[in-house]
């Protein structure tokens, strides 16, 4: 049995080697070939979906905030992918998932309905969770995996001391804004600071980056073969564990809230 971790983790350690290589050059021709350009930050118009998500931000936020009820029930970044452990520690950064790299997450969403349905207008669409980052905390530098997607940040909980909390990519640095988005590509070198003592939470999604042809064909080739990689099925594993942890929560909480309610209501025997 040892034998055989010994040689997974050695097929691991290969594949993540010598994929991380094909995976930079492939990144380098689908920046040259970007519809966008190839730059840190993008302008947010470029993306229509942006402005639906900004319409729809205290919608969101309200079902965020019903989730955030639950918090002790939310894991850390980590506990979903063990890959993030070295920018990822104790409780400082959860994660609550509604699609990840193209799996939607069926229990999450139907905890958040409404969210769901606003993500389900935008076209493309491949991965979208709550960041939830805790007071004081650092994520530090560190890249995505893939070009092949454009990220945005819709920010839903800032902190009021919005200069102390920011992110930079590559040589340019950012704050959110509650109800506003900003749309980055991950690729490069970024980091975050909430060096505040409110937390910071934002909706994060992957949209497929706007390519031509062949190279938008390249690209949802490479994006399925990332899917079938340990890195994203390790992370599907994990997150179907919480998300059943965290919907019997959820009922636990409601059957406690009901039966407090009708013992309230019960009629009180005279004295």
């Amino acid at each position: 049995m040892k034998s055989v971790q010994s040689f997974r983790t050695r097929r691991r350690a290969y594949v993540k080697n010598h994929g991380r290589r094909v995976l930079q050059a492939i990144d380098r021709y689908l920046g040259r070939a970007s519809l966008v350009g190839d730059h840190p930050f993008f302008d947010k118009d470029l993306f229509p979906y942006n402005r639906t998500l900004e319409e729809n931000w205290k919608t969101i936020r309200t079902e965020l905030e019903q989730i955030l009820e639950h918090r002790e029930h939310i894991p850390p970044f980590h506990q979903i992918s063990p890959d993030q452990s070295r920018i990822s520690t104790g409780d400082h950064w959860l994660t609550f998932i509604l699609y990840g790299f193209g799996h939607r997450s069926e229990r999450n969403c139907q905890q958040c309905p409404r969210t769901t349905r606003v993500l389900e207008t935008i076209p493309r669409l491949k991965s979208a969770w709550f960041s939830i980052l805790a007071p004081g905390y650092h994520i530090p530098p560190h890249r995505g995996i893939t070009k092949g997607v454009v990220r945005t940040h819709l920010g839903l909980i800032i902190p009021r001391e919005r200069e102390a909390c920011r992110i930079r990519v590559g040589d340019q640095t950012r704050r959110w804004e509650e109800g506003k988005c900003l749309v980055l590509d991950d690729t490069f070198e970024h980091e975050v600071w909430n060096e505040t003592d409110e937390q910071r939470v934002v909706l994060i999604i992957d949209v497929e980056r706007p390519l031509p042809q062949p190279a938008r064909l390249l690209n949802r080739l490479m994006l399925r073969a990332v899917q079938l990689t340990a890195y994203v099925q390790d992370a599907r594993r994990n997150l179907s564990s919480w998300e059943e942890r965290f919907e019997s929560a959820v009922q636990r909480a409601d059957s406690y809230h009901m039966e407090t309610e009708a013992t309230a209501d019960r009629p009180q025997p005279g004295r």
